[in-house]
């Protein structure tokens, strides 16, 4: 992976995509697995705004069964089970507990009722997956006792038992996001970060001339030039209507709404291996079968516990919005009134994570709120007459890849080719080429530089895959780079690969995407100093530069 501007400017592609969050990237790596040219151009870093702050959580439909929606829930098992396929090395089964009460609707009964139907609906969920560790098991209910045992904190009197239903857990988001640039990278793609798309090229003057191309500024030279395809994929998300700008004939017929989705990080395990659902204070206005409240989840991660999810409709800039501390003082009390014996307090909070997902159409002010229910797909040509355009808007990170080909199943009808089969739902991604993550880890286990603690290996595997040769490489002709960064499980090595071979261009990206160094918690200023001055002899930055990326840095972490 290298930063070529004169390539992308001296090459006709079959298709640029513009946007490399998880839609845009998922949809190049689609389009060159199928033979296609193609460009991807990011104005940021690859997954570095909602895909980086995602819950973690990879939804395999199950609240669906509320709203009585077969379809959604077919489509999310199947993407569950293509994740847990391609990416062994950083997607795994996780178990989630809902506690059930009484003898109405929040009862076990119910409960079961409603877990056998959708065990048959997901009757396929372990297809083609090889190994049975990441196979999603059959739902289960336990009785109370069972129940106070796995979690104590749960005291009510009308405490009945729980429910067991398993979803997928990633271990890194931006890694994922990473990995399918990697397999676009590897299918013969063009990738450029922090280079924005300053307006679409167009064969004419009117305002149905076809798009040819996107000018594009190269936001860490200052350069601008023009990237050329036969197909432009607007793939951004919800910067996607302002890079569509407000003109009649690229306007969407109906203006996508997003949700400011955010939730916290406990630097404490408040559950054991299972992630745990609270009652909240809202209720899903589209439920058919209603069980009360919304729930909020309590779900194990590392050596944190991530606590969430909360809704805020977000009408301005995507770039503008955050958590105040009164939000997050409102996350935590809920929390606590929910399950008192948590005690959570604000100075456990370590990171609060934030992004923009597509939402429903709500009245303002609602408090119970309606959630985006089906992706955008739009042919410009179809519905405003100008050729040579698509955009994808998505909405839910699980759900990418299906969506990704559908986009690319039309941009072939577009150019006019037999459209091929797409092979992304069962080819392992960039590093997810093996069979059980044991045997990976055994056999790295025979290959470790002595320099490497053995406790670290984990953690570099479900980063690289079975790419980690490439890190035991600079180790063995440089074995201080096997030297840990601070107290993280981050190699210096990692930083150096990051640098030369996946295009970190900047600091953060290392801090945040590239490694797990600043995904939980601030990682300590020995460790971002140690980071600042491996990435700063490798790409010959100023004692200025340097400071300015640690500055920057240090702003990006959540001010507690």
């Amino acid at each position: 992976m290298k930063r070529n501007s004169a390539a992308l400017a001296n090459t006709e592609y079959d298709i640029i995509v513009v946007g490399g969050g998880i839609f845009g990237v998922c949809s190049a790596w689609d389009a060159a697995s199928r033979g296609l040219k193609v460009a991807l151009i990011e104005q940021g870093d690859f997954g570095h705004a909602t895909s980086a702050n995602h819950f973690k959580v990879v939804h395999g439909g199950i609240r669906y069964l509320q709203h009585l929606d077969i379809p959604r829930i077919r489509e999310s098992s199947a993407e569950r089970s293509a994740l847990l396929r391609v990416a062994p090395h950083l997607v795994h089964p996780m178990p989630f507990v809902i506690p059930t009460y009484g003898h109405g609707m929040e009862s076990r009964e119910v409960m079961m009722a409603g877990l056998m139907a959708y065990d048959a609906c997901t009757f396929d969920r372990n297809r083609d997956i090889s190994d049975p560790k990441r196979h999603v098991p059959r739902s289960r209910t336990i009785s109370r006792a069972e129940t106070i045992k796995m979690f104590p904190q749960l005291s009510d009197t009308d405490l009945t038992g729980a429910a067991i239903f398993h979803d997928g857990q990633m271990h890194n988001p931006p890694r994922l996001s990473l990995a399918y640039v990697q397999s676009a990278v590897e299918a013969g793609a063009d990738v450029a970060n922090y280079t924005e798309v300053v307006e679409f090229l167009r064969d004419g003057d009117d305002e149905k001339s076809a798009v040819t191309g996107v000018a594009v500024h190269d936001r860490l030279t200052g350069d601008e030039y023009e990237v050329r395809g036969k197909l432009v994929l607007n793939a951004t998300g919800p910067w996607a209507k302002w890079l569509l700008g407000t003109k009649k004939e690229t306007k969407l017929e109906r203006e996508p709404t997003f949700s400011r989705d955010a939730y916290f990080v406990v630097n404490r395990k408040l559950v054991g291996s299972h992630a745990l659902a609270i009652q909240g204070q809202t209720k899903d206005p589209d439920a058919v079968l209603s069980r009360g409240n919304r729930h909020l989840f309590l779900v194990p991660w590392r050596d944190y516990t991530l606590v969430g999810v909360w809704h805020v409709v977000h009408k301005g800039r995507p770039e503008e919005f955050t958590v105040s501390d009164e939000d997050l003082q409102e996350f935590i009390d809920e929390v606590n009134v929910s399950c008192p014996e948590l005690n959570i307090n604000p100075d456990e909070v370590s990171m609060w994570n934030a992004g923009l997902t597509l939402f429903g159409e709500n009245d303002p002010n609602a408090k119970d709120l309606s959630y985006g229910k089906r992706s955008i797909l739009v042919d410009h040509k179809a519905d405003h007459g100008i050729d040579g355009l698509i955009s994808l808007i998505g909405v839910r990170f699980t759900t990418s890849r299906g969506m990704a080909e559908k986009a690319i199943n039309l941009a072939f009808q577009k150019l006019g080719i037999e459209v091929p089969v797409c092979k992304t739902r069962v080819k392992p991604l960039y590093g997810g080429d093996f069979d059980t993550f044991d045997g990976l880890i055994q056999n790295a286990t025979t290959k470790c530089p002595e320099s490497v603690e053995k406790s670290i290996l984990p953690d570099l595997l479900h980063s690289h895959g079975t790419q980690y040769p490439k890190l035991f490489d600079y180790i063995e002709n440089d074995p201080s780079l096997g030297a840990r960064i601070g107290k993280t499980s981050t190699l210096k090595a990692d930083v150096v690969h990051a640098v030369r071979n996946e295009m970190a261009q900047k600091l953060g990206d290392i801090v945040f995407r590239r490694t797990d160094m600043g995904t939980g918690a601030h990682p300590g200023d020995e460790a971002l100093q140690t980071s600042a001055d491996l990435v700063a002899e490798e790409l010959g930055w100023s004692t200025d530069r340097k400071e300015r990326e640690l500055a920057e840095v240090e702003a990006a972490f959540p001010k507690l």
